[in-house]
């Protein structure tokens, strides 16, 4: 079973949106063991520092950080690269601001959403939705269709 891991900065505040997370974060149990780590919100550098102290336990993890800056995939794409994976995969969601630089250079990938701009809030759902789908897609699931 493939190992998981994301860092995201801030709580979830919304019920909906915590209910709707938590059920893709079981949909994925399926398939993949998810452990989901919060941070406190802060400054970049602040967030950076605790995101790295978060990494360091992992060493040997392949490290996807989420930025608007990174590379874009379709579902299909992603499916294929992250079932190529042989390790732990650690997904970071900074806060409002960003990442630091360090934990940009830290990754293994970078990996746009989309080319706009998400909530933290937005974008954990919208991984979790992603990672469900590519997880079940490698699987032979049809909740992808296309």
């Amino acid at each position: 079973m493939m190992l998981m891991k994301a860092i995201v900065v801030g709580k979830l505040k919304d019920k909906m949106m915590q209910s709707r997370c938590d059920e893709y974060a079981k949909w994925i149990g399926s398939y993949a063991k998810l452990e989901v780590r919060e941070l406190a919100d802060s400054t970049p550098e602040q967030e950076g520092q605790a995101i790295i102290k978060e990494l360091d336990k992992d060493r040997n993890a392949y490290v996807v950080v989420l930025s608007e800056e990174g590379r874009e995939f379709t579902t299909r794409q992603f499916a294929e690269h992250l079932g190529q994976l042989d390790r732990k995969v650690i997904f970071v969601i900074g806060g409002p601001y960003g990442h630091s630089d360090a934990v940009k250079q830290r990754a293994n990938l970078l990996w746009s959403l989309s080319k706009l701009t998400f909530t933290h809030e937005l974008a954990r759902l919208l991984l979790f939705e992603q990672l469900f789908r590519t997880l079940n897609l490698n699987a032979g699931g049809r909740y992808h269709n296309d």
